[in-house]
């Protein structure tokens, strides 16, 4: 008896499946296994995650790595994903400062324009004039009250902002009812003698003046080429609480336009296309150029310098010239990207349009027999590339109990989505295009602005709900879950992630509505784009209409809701789609190892 071992390298998880040939020809299915995935896709360091996966297989069965008669390894092309930005225009004031993230506790409300003085300096202050008091944390929320009530009488104080976050206390002993903004941590880069304007909304409300050009303009008498410089700070506080807003005459002004530059690509003839003109176009020239030699972009542009990162970064790990690297595939979507606004005082930003593109690399020679080489050597055992991955995922999606040829697979990793359609007599039709997981990971986190990829991996994984009490939450189609016991009192009022037999709290402050609409988005922009892209390049004469089936395999199949998107995606076409259960037992996982062990047993 031989014991086969399959291999599938994942950009995610490297799975392995275990298969006994007898010497009469039988054939049985023995274990599978599943590790992370060390190292970049298709280099040397993936042996160690590789050995780990085989080592937990065999020992399910109880025999040493050293039984092993063969093991068989996918051919595998790593995918790296970036972001690259559409044209910004960055204005830069100098001596200029704003004021506008969004603290949870601001006091009062409405506008009021003054002079900026700091709290220490308040009895330098002359009667008639108006003034915006700007008090460090060095101040007690006590003794800002009583300075302020001190000169009220005297002074015409129409605004507050505060260091500390003590808004309401203050405004609870004051003798006057006025605009107060807190948790302005560099208090001490406002600039004192400078005109401002400070706005704090209405519960449940968001500014309107200060997210308005117009309306800063209104309140600090701007021209028409200063109103054109603040658009920028205004498109930053839309939708906040309360902003400040501080006039700088003497600054100087000037526009930074930031070249997103332009992509060729290099097939059957060469095709440019700018990054501005949007995803659409890009995957348009991409889809005319026919089979893509290389991808590359303009020198010196955000996209240009992106693209040229991602050939150096490949060439590292696989060891070759820069030369020998090449882009095949690209997936581009539209996004938004938060971009800091130059001149703040707390780091404010404004949504720009973005590009985000994964990118296929390939080397001349793929570094999966150097992989197999140094298995060979460390195991003991024979090692050999052995399929394509499309290909071998369509032998392994036959093993799912109600299938039969003709049987197209989608199978959906971290950085790759793959298609094949297998043929009655054998003929197979296959493409390996970028974009999956990853992709949508580095959506999420753009789009949220989230500090950490973890969370946006988290988000992408698991349904939510937001901890409306002790003892309920909503969840994120509407319904109520009530609990017997309370909830942890850390939750209440957060967003949180509900992970198998744990909560998962979601620290940023985002509403729920929010990360969902951004969720469903980026999974729809990546996945079912893709999927639609890769059945057509399959698809008998590229008619869609002409695949009757579809297996999802691979770890994005398991997504609790990309498989239904891409069920009603592919409804319109009469196509019948569901995950794949590979062997009956491994759901939509397993599937190129399964196929690699499968695909032995036409070598005998």
């Amino acid at each position: 008896m031989k014991l086969i071992a399959g291999v599938d390298i994942g950009n995610s998880t490297t799975e392995v499946c275990i298969g006994a040939v007898g010497e009469d020809g039988s054939f049985q299915f023995l274990s599978g296994a599943s590790r992370m995935t060390t190292g970049t896709k298709g280099t040397l360091p993936n042996v160690y995650g590789i050995k780990a996966a085989l080592m937990e297989a065999m020992d399910k069965i109880r025999q040493p790595l050293s039984a092993l008669d063969l093991v068989r390894l996918n051919e595998a092309a790593p995918v790296i994903g970036d972001t690259a930005m559409e044209t910004i225009t960055e204005t830069i004031i100098t001596e200029s400062s704003m004021i506008g993230h969004n603290p949870s506790t601001p006091a009062g409300a409405g506008e009021a324009v003054g002079e900026l003085i700091f709290l220490e300096n308040i009895w330098k202050g002359k009667p008639g004039a108006p003034y915006i008091v700007a008090a460090a944390s060095k101040f007690s929320y006590e003794e800002v009250a009583a300075r302020l009530n001190q000169h009220i009488p005297e002074l015409d104080i129409r605004g507050l902002i505060l260091q500390a976050d003590e808004a309401v206390l203050v405004e609870n002993r004051l003798n006057k009812k006025i605009p107060i903004v807190d948790e302005v941590r560099h208090i001490g880069k406002v600039p004192e003698g400078k005109l401002a304007a400070i706005e704090v909304a209405l519960p449940g409300t968001s500014i309107r003046m200060l997210s308005n050009p117009y309306g800063i303009a209104t309140l600090l008498k701007l021209n028409a080429e200063e109103t054109k410089a603040v658009t920028p700070i205004a498109k930053s506080l839309i939708g906040k609480r309360s902003a400040v807003v501080i006039r700088t005459p003497h600054g100087n002004i000037r526009e930074n336009v930031l070249p997103a530059g332009e992509i060729t690509v290099h097939g059957q003839h060469d095709v440019t296309v700018s990054i501005d003109a949007g995803a659409d176009r890009i995957m348009d020239a991409l889809a005319s150029v026919g089979e893509v030699r290389d991808i590359d972009g303009e020198t010196d542009t955000n996209v240009g310098n992106m693209l040229t990162r991602i050939k150096t970064s490949m060439a590292d790990v696989a060891k070759a010239h820069d030369s020998e690297i090449r882009i095949t595939d690209i997936l581009a979507v539209d996004t938004l990207a938060p971009v800091e606004i130059s001149g703040s005082l707390a780091g404010e930003t404004c949504m720009e349009k973005a590009v985000g593109i994964a990118a296929m690399v390939k080397t001349q020679q793929l570094p999966m027999k150097k992989i197999a080489e140094r298995l060979e050597h460390e195991l003991g055992v024979r090692a050999v590339v052995a399929g394509v991955e499309a290909v071998m995922a369509s032998l392994g999606a036959m093993t799912t109990p109600g299938t039969k040829l003709p049987l197209a697979i989608l199978d959906m990793g971290g950085g790759s989505t793959d298609a094949a359609v297998l043929e009655p007599d054998g003929r197979v039709r296959t493409t390996h295009q970028a974009g999956a997981g990853e992709l949508v990971s580095m959506l999420i986190q753009t789009e949220l602005g989230l500090g950490s990829r973890t969370t946006a991996e988290q988000i992408k994984k698991y349904p939510m709900g937001k901890v409306e009490s002790l003892f309920h939450m909503r969840l994120e189609n509407g319904a109520m879950e009530f609990f017997e016991e309370s909830i942890d009192p850390r939750y209440y009022g957060h967003v949180v992630l509900l992970a198998p037999d744990e909560m998962l709290k979601v620290e940023e402050d985002i509403p729920m509505e929010k990360i969902l609409e951004v969720r469903r988005e980026a999974k729809k922009k990546v996945f079912v784009k893709n999927a639609l892209r890769a059945l057509k390049a399959v698809a008998p004469e590229g008619d869609l209409r002409k695949i009757p089936n579809v297996v999802l395999v691979g770890g994005s199949a398991e997504d609790f809701e990309i498989p239904e998107m891409l069920m009603e995606a592919l409804s319109e076409y009469r196509i019948v789609c569901g995950r794949g259960n590979i062997r009956g037992v491994e759901g939509p996982r397993n599937a190129v190892a399964t196929g690699l062990v499968l695909s032995f047993l036409n070598t005998l």
